[in-house]
């Protein structure tokens, strides 16, 4: 006969893993707690927009910008699928960022109009981790039948806001955006030795919906897709007491 505390114990793992760990995610987090603290969500609203961008034309900020949502894709949970106008992304470089190229299904559009309309069906769809696309004109109708297209689900749509002249600010417009990201290239982590260290980037949380903004410097995602925050120098006051008195 069976154990009735065996059984018992059981049913209490059965719940516990039905209430925890299978629970169904409404955030992704970045996993530092300077930058999740200031998320109202403790992480990335699955099922919502974001937007990103660059904070100059430049292909320095692009490229960190680019980077930046990939590393998000790679932490989401399934397909990723990648809306372009132009054949310029580097599958190499999102690998390092942790998005495989595997996991993309890519999709180019003529326009920003036929690239929007990519997106919307792809968050309806349901099966997806991510969609992501880059436009330079989004206006608040198109951004917020993607907000509207996402909830629900929790297919994450990251929308990078390309620069459309010098002097414009891709974030200037009104969004739908559950939050809004401005990415820009920042001194790499010296190293003992000659030579270019981790990647950093100065990250700004320009807006969120209810919600305070933000700024940090992190490192660049990892093999995991994973960003950090810089290590602090530590013992300075000692180090700096050693070196007047050698002095």
């Amino acid at each position: 006969m069976s154990n009735p505390a065996v059984i018992a114990r059981l049913r209490e793992e059965l719940q516990t893993l039905e209430g925890g760990s299978f629970r169904r995610r409404e955030a992704l987090p970045f996993g530092l707690e300077a930058v999740d603290s200031v998320l109202g969500a403790g992480g990335l609203r699955l099922d919502a927009l974001h937007e990103v961008a660059g904070a100059s034309p430049g292909m320095g900020d692009d490229a960190a910008a680019t980077l930046f949502m990939a590393g998000i894709a790679a932490r989401a949970w399934g397909p990723v699928l990648w809306v372009v106008r132009r054949r310029d992304l580097f599958a190499p470089g999102l690998s390092q960022a942790g998005l495989s190229h595997t996991r993309v299904i890519y999709a180019e559009a003529q326009d920003d109009a036929d690239l929007l309309a990519i997106m919307e069906e792809g968050l309806r769809h349901r099966s997806l981790g991510a969609v992501i696309g880059e436009a330079k004109r989004a206006g608040l109708a198109a951004t917020r039948r993607l907000q509207l297209a996402a909830e629900g689900g929790r297919t994450i749509a990251l929308l990078m806001k390309r620069h459309a002249g010098a002097q414009a600010d891709p974030l200037g417009a009104p969004s739908a955006a559950v939050t809004r990201w401005r990415v820009a290239t920042a001194p790499s982590a010296p190293l003992p030795v000659a030579g270019v260290g981790r990647g950093r980037w100065r990250v700004e949380l320009v807006r969120q919906k209810s919600g305070a903004p933000g700024e940090w410097t992190l490192e660049a995602c990892d093999e995991t897709g994973r960003c950090a925050l810089p290590a602090r120098v530590v013992d300075r006051p000692r180090a700096a007491g050693r070196a007047a008195k050698a002095a």
